[in-house]
């Protein structure tokens, strides 16, 4: 193994497919989280970002042109293709793909290929970024995507930063929830642990078994598979052993006081409920996947 695979990847975004911008922007608003300008990629989708303190973020993922998109997906583009497919399998909302922080998209494309689960050619591109401020800087990314043709409704990728971001994103990093982080997130499938060498092969990290399927530690959150008794014992989600594949169901945010959370969910009428020292909220339009939030010891 060479240098750059021995070290484990960071968890760097989470995928969310949405209905549109707009209403995720609303949604996303309403639940206390400070939502970045909109943002369009060159391939026809667009983003929402909210990003976090300890530097991952989510991207809610809205469709800016159908034409634009499905000539991309055509002509090879995995992001657009796979997302068209969540989108016809599993509707407008969901978990549709995690992606893991990178300093060589190259080689892990590579790394991919080498064990049979490369989910198609590398993707590059630049998009223009708008800060906080109001000035303009242009973002370039490089994605190496990976696949098993067992979960087709979940899509892993590493993403290289060929210009990072300027790393002062206070302002976008302040949520009126209180959420700093992202602790968790939870995929389901029937038989959990049989998906463990996939997650593990692009977080670049260990798999450790659990009652409930298998946990594989990024570097900064945890990745964990279960089966749908684990999902309902810890969220709360009635998962379906009928649905073969490996899906993202949850998402775990670290706050510091969960009283201010509460206190902000109640305030907008956000419907929620408690479990395990936790707050849940059900997905809804605009969300996507069920959040959780959970204090930081």
């Amino acid at each position: 193994m060479n240098e750059h695979s021995a070290k484990a990847h960071p968890l760097d975004h989470v995928v969310l497919p949405v209905v549109n911008i707009d209403l995720a922007r609303e949604r996303l608003g309403k639940l206390g989280f400070t939502v970045a300008a909109d943002a369009r990629h060159p391939f026809g989708t667009e983003n929402a970002c909210v990003f976090f303190a300890d530097k991952t973020y989510l991207e809610p993922l809205g469709i800016a042109s159908v034409e634009e998109s499905e000539a991309s997906a055509q002509q090879g583009n995995v992001f657009t293709a796979r997302n068209q497919a969540f989108r016809f399998r599993c509707g407008e909302e969901g978990l549709s793909g995690l992606a893991f922080g990178s300093k060589d998209a190259g080689i892990d494309h590579q790394n991919f290929v080498g064990n049979g689960s490369s989910a198609g050619e590398m993707l590059e591109f630049t998009r223009p970024m708008t800060m906080p401020d109001g000035s303009e800087t242009i973002a370039g990314f490089k994605l190496a995507f990976a696949g098993d043709l067992r979960a087709p409704d979940l899509l892993l990728f590493t993403v290289e930063r060929v210009n990072p971001l300027p790393a002062n994103r206070a302002a976008l990093e302040t949520h009126a929830n209180g959420v700093t982080g992202i602790v968790e997130i939870a995929l389901c499938a029937p038989d959990a642990a049989a998906f463990a060498a996939f997650v593990s092969l692009a977080a670049q990290s260990a798999v450790e078994k659990t009652g409930f399927g298998a946990n594989i530690a990024a570097s900064n959150a945890k990745i964990s598979l279960m089966t749908p008794e684990g999902l309902e014992a810890y969220f709360d989600i009635a998962g379906s052993s009928a649905d073969r594949g490996l899906r993202g169901r949850a998402i775990l945010f670290a706050v510091a006081d969960l009283a201010v959370t509460e206190a902000h969910l109640a305030a907008n009428g956000v419907t929620y409920t408690r479990k395990n020292n936790r707050i849940l909220v059900k997905p809804a339009p605009g969300q996507g996947t069920l959040f959780a939030f959970e204090e930081t010891r």
